[in-house]
């Protein structure tokens, strides 16, 4: 089921460049919902908003709940466009899902278990082939993320796509089956040297 993150929005009145720059004179990040069959929705945003969606990890496949004078409508966040010098949000896309239409999101992978793990105990490198997976899911399944447990891995072990949790009614894009996700490699021949010189006691 789609866990939905609410956000509360106002609504614009004119599009356009000078319409957006008094959209931020006021205080506020213009923004735009489109895609549905539906008429673009112009609305403005909390920068303060803007800014603590886009450091949380997973943004670009998190639904969000857009409430607009009342009126609500579910949405995927697709472009944050950032002011050169500042780094702070100056517009945001938001693309209005359909129902039963499904759509093509870029879903991160979140990695449990390392300190756990009897590879990387002895000495062993996690080596993450893909942080991030672009599949195709229903609006009513669009996943946050994935999650993935290393407890067990060893050296030479690796992580393929069947091994992810919450992957339930998504399709992924890549077309190799049960790709590799991430691998523990043996150390390298200077670590594997270094570790028992280190262990070794001084002579006296």
């Amino acid at each position: 089921m789609t866990q939905f993150t609410k956000l509360e929005a106002s609504s614009r009145a004119k599009a356009g460049k000078g319409a957006a720059r008094a959209t931020r004179r006021g205080g506020q990040v213009p923004a735009v919902v489109y895609g549905a069959k539906q008429e673009p929705t112009l609305i403005a945003l909390d920068p303060r908003l803007v800014v603590r969606e886009m450091h949380k990890a997973g943004w670009r496949s998190r639904v969000y709940d857009i409430t607009v004078d009342g009126a609500s409508s579910h949405a995927l966040m697709r472009e944050i466009q950032l002011h050169p010098v500042t780094d702070q949000p100056i517009h945001v896309d938001f693309q209005r899902l359909a129902a039963g239409e499904r759509m093509h999101v870029e879903v991160q992978i979140v990695f449990t278990g390392e300190d756990k793990s009897p590879g990387i105990k002895r000495g062993g490198v996690l080596n993450i082939v893909r942080h991030t997976v672009e599949v195709s899911a229903d609006p009513a399944s669009m996943p946050s993320s994935f999650t993935v447990d290393l407890s067990q891995l060893d050296i030479h072990d690796n992580v393929r796509w069947n091994d992810l949790q919450g992957t339930e009614n998504v399709t992924p894009i890549v077309q190799t089956p049960n790709f590799v996700i991430a691998t523990v490699a043996a150390p390298s021949v200077d670590e594997a040297a270094e570790a028992p010189a280190a262990a070794a006691p001084a002579k006296k």
